[in-house]
């Protein structure tokens, strides 16, 4: 690819900084800005060269940027901004809420089909390079069983949930797997395993002074789609024990497959993630798919597209041919 591919960054939290890191790696592409809610002046970036706007200004940039990076959050961020996007650029982003998927896509997919942009929703390591996994084992072994277990590790995702429940002035959340299971699952016994059954949640939150603390408990142990169909601990801790002990975003988990071929044969395919910095993973990820989504609509590609619909071959800054040779 002769021409580098421009990206731009809508969003400067950790996921942000993580991807203007992962840009660096990626001789192809170049940033052309970072689009911020915050005052521009007040973003400090890992390159003071880059550019820093507010986030009013993007639509003056749709011909300067070929794929738009978006790295805000699922619960409030996604839902408004993607769609506003997409209308006017290629698209990344990392919509993690899973059961909300389809309705995102479907928002997304019109938006981005009324401007002819490419938009890849839900990109990450789950959703993500699991479900990539998940789609491989059971077509692989389609008598059999998958099972998806994350962490131990800090989830963005629900981090952020609690973060916006009224009363929490900061919080962290812990995806902590079940070993029982896990060990269950690895000897091939294929247990019917309820949600609850395979992961534990524990949260440690700092409280504004004067909130109501058993109310904001009872709101986190309730949210759906996030902690309800959990076990779910709530500490409540002081702002310093915060950034002492819990300021570390580590993760990982895993996707096994287990099935039977042949003659009641027993197959175990295991994919397993150990990641010191979850936000930097996520953010190499998206880059990864910035380089799709462009190929994709120079393609005639156009809409909403998942992990499942993208090429592998389009994610390489290789070429078919290098590809053949050296990886295949």
């Amino acid at each position: 690819m002769n021409q580098k591919i421009r990206v731009g960054i809508n969003g400067y939290g950790n996921l942000g900084k993580g991807v203007e890191f992962a840009l660096k790696q990626n001789n192809d592409m170049e940033l052309v800005a970072i689009f911020s809610r915050r005052d521009p002046e007040s973003v400090e970036t890992l390159d003071p060269s880059v550019k820093v706007l507010h986030i009013s200004e993007a639509e003056k940039y749709k011909d300067e940027i070929d794929v738009m990076i978006l790295c805000g959050g699922s619960a409030t961020d996604l839902p408004e901004q993607g769609p506003n996007f997409a209308k006017l650029f290629n698209t990344i982003d990392s919509f993690d809420t899973h059961a909300k998927i389809p309705e995102y896509y479907a928002v997304m997919d019109e938006a981005a089909k009324s401007g002819n942009k490419t938009s890849i929703i839900s990109v990450g390591w789950d959703p993500g390079m699991f479900s990539i996994n998940r789609l491989l084992g059971e077509a692989i072994l389609p008598e059999g069983e998958t099972y998806t277990f994350w962490g131990k590790g800090l989830s963005q995702g629900h981090s952020d949930a609690i973060r916006r429940v009224e009363g929490v002035k900061a919080g962290v959340q812990y995806t902590i797997p079940i070993e029982e299971a896990v060990n269950r699952v690895r000897n091939g016994e294929n247990p019917e395993l309820s949600t609850r059954e395979k992961h534990l949640r524990e949260c440690f939150v700092v409280a504004e002074e004067g909130a109501d603390k058993e109310k904001i408990e009872n709101e986190i142990k309730t949210m759906p789609n996030y902690f309800a169909d959990y076990d779910t601990i709530v500490n409540f801790i002081s702002e310093e024990e915060l950034k002492k002990n819990h300021s570390k975003m580590v993760h990982g988990g895993f996707v096994i497959r287990s099935g039977i071929t042949g003659n009641k044969t027993n197959q175990i395919v295991e994919y397993s993630l150990k990641l010191d910095s979850n936000p930097e993973f996520t953010s190499s990820i998206l880059v990864t798919y910035a380089r799709a989504a462009y190929k994709m609509n120079k393609e005639g590609q156009y809409g909403a597209k998942t992990v499942f619909d993208v090429p592998a071959g389009h994610l390489s800054p290789k070429s078919p041919e290098q590809l053949r040779k050296e990886l295949l």
